[in-house]
């Protein structure tokens, strides 16, 4: 399935009820505006706010075997990731390798040492491949095993962190100026995947040190979502 494909589906769902739990916080009265305007991020344009609630909507959509688009996203994502023209049963030891907890496609591999979080019900990405090629290495099954790099559970935890510099009003001023934001949501994950893929190369890391990569990655993400897209612009460009 393709990634508009895909978003069409979620355009056109149900997703009332988690448009309601997922709306954006925000502080309202005139002291949260004068502080907004002295130190915090810009409010979002509000004829974004519908493609902003879209998006948190789709992060609060659970895995469902019966939704076959759901199933389609999933082999979509292993064919990716193997380079397979096959398709995989829905469930089975294959997950697993790919860097989920069980054999079903849906849950993060279990905390190590410090333990990985992953908050999002969709315990997939959403959004649209990397670019290619990334550092990342290949062994003879085409499955992801640089340097015990679990693809999937960082791949979860970067839609997380993306999600919520979302809510938090951290991305709008990026979004107001390209005036989209599922865009800029795919071009950020992009760009937190390319940096984290090139600091676990330079650092040597394993699935022990990935909670402080990610908290780091974390901190740059939401702190400086800019620079990290002007690093994907410079990788693209090469």
């Amino acid at each position: 399935i393709s990634f508009t494909e895909a978003l069409q589906h979620f355009q056109s769902a149900e997703l009332s009820s988690n448009r309601g739990k997922a709306r954006a916080p925000g502080r309202r009265g005139i002291l949260a505006a004068l502080l907004r305007c002295f130190r915090g991020p810009p409010r979002l344009r509000p004829q974004l706010r519908g493609e902003q609630e879209l998006a948190l909507a789709m992060a609060q959509c659970a895995l469902d075997d019966s939704e076959w688009v759901h199933m389609r996203i999933l082999q979509t994502i292993y064919r990716q990731l193997t380079r397979s023209r096959l398709g995989c049963p829905r469930y089975g030891a294959h997950w697993e390798e790919l860097g989920f907890q069980g054999r079903t496609g849906s849950s993060p591999l279990p905390g190590e040492t410090p333990r990985i979080h992953s908050d999002l019900p969709w315990n997939l990405p959403i959004l649209p491949q990397l670019p290619q090629p990334l550092p990342l290495s290949f062994h003879n099954a085409g499955i992801v095993v640089f340097q015990n790099f679990p693809f999937c559970i960082m791949s979860v935890n970067i839609t997380r962190i993306i999600i919520q510099a979302l809510q938090e009003e951290r991305l709008s001023r990026e979004c107001n100026r390209r005036q989209q934001v599922i865009g800029v949501l795919n071009d950020l994950y992009a760009a937190a995947f390319l940096r984290l893929s090139r600091r676990w190369e330079q650092q040597h890391g394993t699935v022990a040190d990935a909670a402080f990569f990610l908290k780091e990655l974390e901190l740059s993400t939401k702190k400086k979502p800019r620079q990290l897209l002007k690093s994907l612009e410079a990788y693209l460009s090469r």
